[in-house]
């Protein structure tokens, strides 16, 4: 890590998250070692082994069959694959998902709830009048962190014959992952979401049994994603899963600073809004409004400050845009324009919260005066 990084305070784990330990320690040993996972000599034996680790400990964080998962580049890829498959079909998502499944060929929206909840009442209403042949919810929301009540989604979508997609990304080592357990058909990963390294995701079939393909060519992952393995970020992803499952008790306890830094705003600026308050939530996620003030400047604000947070999504290029998941949540554009995301994760301390509650403090005072 460099000095650089050292001096910032990294509040954006949801965006992506630090190499974990354990990672580190499998990058500084396997960078040096070359090898095609489907070469038949010695170094493709040994990438095979790599790939095939990986995919054991990655099933075992979201309680699969490891023959059920099938390696590639990215949630991104994984969330198109599923969609693209059902094309020409009807396909419903809730209007808070990823662009990368708003954006690839749906047909609606599910309406969400002032907290940010899935609306049962309209997704029963779209499932019996729609009949879609898919449905599309994520688990827990990149944005607000309202985790998203999964299995009563899924025993509606059954009723009605609807095949179900979970996009997991912010779920896995945040909270229990059961696949057999919430039933959906397919279920959604990314490496770099839990201390791996990006480039590297995976896609869960689930129930249907049913893989759906995007890209073809070669043989591998069992013809189900062509493309030569990723082993290197394939092998940090199994690394980061083992330490994600072994972790996520610990991980509960960033709830306590999370609440600390929500008392601290509200003391700072009793006009905040705290988004998703009142909903179950993600331990390690805070989204918050201080009307009339734009994120830009917020974020501007925080990064001369050396506080490395984000205005939502990290899937704009860069932009700062108004948060589409809370216009969905039916806050106004100027709630949704000044919105600001604090995301925790292992290496948090109480201090990185108090060093950005007084930097907030400042900013509060500067802009007040």
């Amino acid at each position: 890590m460099t000095k650089e990084c050292m001096e910032m305070i990294y509040l954006d784990y949801n965006g992506t998250a630090p190499l974990r330990p354990q990672v580190r320690g499998f990058v500084e040993s396997y960078q040096h070692i070359a090898g095609n996972a489907s070469s038949v000599h010695a170094l493709g034996r040994k990438a095979r082994s790599v790939v095939e680790n990986a995919r054991e400990n990655v099933a075992a964080l979201a309680n699969a069959l490891p023959e059920n998962m099938v390696f590639n580049s990215g949630a991104t890829e994984a969330n198109n694959t599923v969609i693209r498959f059902f094309a020409g079909k009807k396909i419903y998502a809730s209007a808070i998902e990823h662009p990368s499944v708003l954006e690839a060929g749906i047909t609606g929206t599910i309406p969400v709830t002032r907290d940010g909840v899935v609306d049962l009442a309209a997704l029963e209403k779209i499932l019996q009048d729609e009949k879609p042949a898919l449905v599309s919810v994520m688990y827990v929301n990149n944005e607000t962190g309202v985790i998203q009540p999964i299995e009563e989604i899924v025993k509606r979508c059954r009723a009605h014959d609807a095949k179900i997609h979970c996009d997991a990304v912010q779920a896995a080592g945040r909270i229990p992952l059961d696949i057999k357990k919430i039933g959906v058909d397919y279920l959604t990963l990314s490496a770099h979401k839990i201390g791996g390294l990006q480039g590297a995701g995976a896609l869960i079939i689930g129930m249907c049994r049913e893989t759906p393909l995007l890209l073809n060519g070669g043989g591998q992952e069992k013809r189900r994603r062509a493309g030569t393995e990723n082993v290197f970020a394939i092998g940090a992803f199994g690394v980061a899963a083992e330490a994600a499952k072994q972790g996520i008790e610990d991980f509960q306890k960033i709830a306590g600073l999370r609440d600390r830094l929500e008392a601290g705003l509200k003391d700072i600026a009793p006009s905040i809004i705290i988004h998703g308050i009142n909903a179950p939530r993600v331990a390690n996620t805070s989204f918050f409004s201080l009307p009339n003030i734009s994120s830009e400047t917020q974020l501007i604000a925080m990064d001369l400050a050396r506080l490395c947070v984000s205005n939502g999504s990290a899937c704009s290029s860069g932009t700062v845009k108004s948060s589409y998941v809370l216009e969905a949540m039916g806050c106004s554009k100027d709630v949704a324009s000044s919105a600001l995301r604090v995301s925790l994760g292992w290496e948090s301390t109480e201090e990185d919260i108090e060093k950005f509650l007084a930097a907030y403090a400042k900013f509060a005072q500067r802009i007040a005066a």
